[in-house]
């Protein structure tokens, strides 16, 4: 039988062609239980020789489209691509397409584009958005499945997948308190957006900054730093920062693109890392390069977003109790940070070699 354009390629041609009824065809499609391996097999044969597309809207009607949403804040943001790649990888086999939506900057909390992905029938959606109500969410996850990312939330109607966020902001100062440092900063976002008790990262990365601080008896030395867009504004902030009297040895930013701006007000300052030292939080690519060595967290993207499809795609297949998976994440060291440079010493060494 001559391949026929896809469009007009219909069940029944499938059927004929593998020699099986319509209803086998349509089981194969939506992936239902009860199949043979033979029969599979011999209808996507047919699926690739005839080069079907079944009707996304048709197969909304019976009951799933195949596809997934995810929902994400930003594209520019080097941490999410290591979670489509996890997501991505996680569904490679399967029938299933994953269909990515980012949050307009006009809505940034991320309602619109998860209403969105919900209005184009996906079966299932995975959110990063820590600002969207908890409230709302279950309303949500009580018509479509629903996984979110980064939420340190205990509900009961979607499941989550977080860093360990207090652990590793923890090892972070463990890191700069045993290095010396005692005057250490932690460049943050908004207030409205760490507010204490809301499950989102930055709110427990700021709280672990704190508790560090008072238990190492430094208390009256807890400096933050806010920058209404944390990302965009972190230069400028860290710039104002430095230039203080009481400058910091250290500053922890709670994502590694905020410390790349960190990093580019020391320089600009005329500082460097036995000066001021600079630690992240992610484990983005760039920070690895040798120019940039960054100090940071590194966060397993790739596997929360496998373990979030796989989670998914679980609610999908019918189950209901709530599953709330954390991954340790790791600190890795590099020569960003450093021990604390008395202060005055670049001075004197500098009046030492005018003699």
């Amino acid at each position: 039988m001559a391949a026929q354009k896809a469009g007009s390629v219909t069940i029944e041609d499938v059927a004929r062609e593998a020699g099986v009824s319509r209803a086998a065809v349509s089981k194969v499609i939506r992936d239902a239980y009860g199949v043979s391996p033979a029969m599979r097999e011999r209808v996507n044969a047919a699926i690739a020789k005839l080069g079907y597309r079944p009707s996304v809207s048709a197969r909304g009607m019976r009951g799933k489209t195949f596809t997934l949403g995810i929902e994400i804040p930003e594209l520019s943001n080097p941490f999410f691509p290591l979670l489509l790649a996890g997501a991505t990888a996680a569904l490679s086999g399967s029938p299933y397409q994953l269909v990515i939506a980012p949050a307009d900057p006009a809505h940034s909390e991320g309602y619109r584009a998860i209403q969105a992905l919900v209005d184009r029938q996906v079966d299932g959606v995975i959110a990063v958005s820590p600002l969207v109500e908890p409230a709302w969410l279950s309303e949500l996850a009580a018509t479509v499945p629903v996984v979110m990312l980064g939420r340190h939330d205990r509900a009961e109607g979607y499941d989550t997948v977080v860093s360990d966020d207090e652990a590793g902001a923890r090892e972070v100062m463990r890191h700069l308190i045993g290095l010396g440092h005692r005057d250490i900063a932690h460049l943050t976002g908004p207030s409205d957006r760490t507010r204490p008790g809301s499950g989102v990262p930055q709110a427990i990365r700021l709280e672990a900054y704190r508790k560090a601080m008072q238990e190492a008896g430094l208390g009256d030395r807890i400096s933050v730093a806010r920058a209404a867009d944390v990302t965009a504004d972190a230069h400028r902030t860290a710039l104002a920062l430095l230039s203080g009297a009481e400058r910091p040895t250290a500053v922890f930013a709670c994502h590694d693109e905020p410390a790349l701006g960190v990093l580019r007000a020391v320089a600009d300052a005329g500082l460097t890392a036995d000066e001021v030292s600079v630690a992240g939080y992610d484990g983005i690519e760039i920070a690895g390069h040798p120019g940039i060595s960054l100090t940071t967290v590194r966060q397993d993207g790739e596997l929360m977003g496998r373990l979030a499809v796989e989670l998914l795609l679980e609610r999908i297949n019918g189950r209901t109790r709530p599953r709330h998976e954390v991954v340790r994440p790791d600190l890795v060291v590099r020569s960003s940070t450093r021990p604390p440079r008395p202060r005055g010493t670049a001075t004197r060494l500098a009046a030492l070699g005018d003699h």
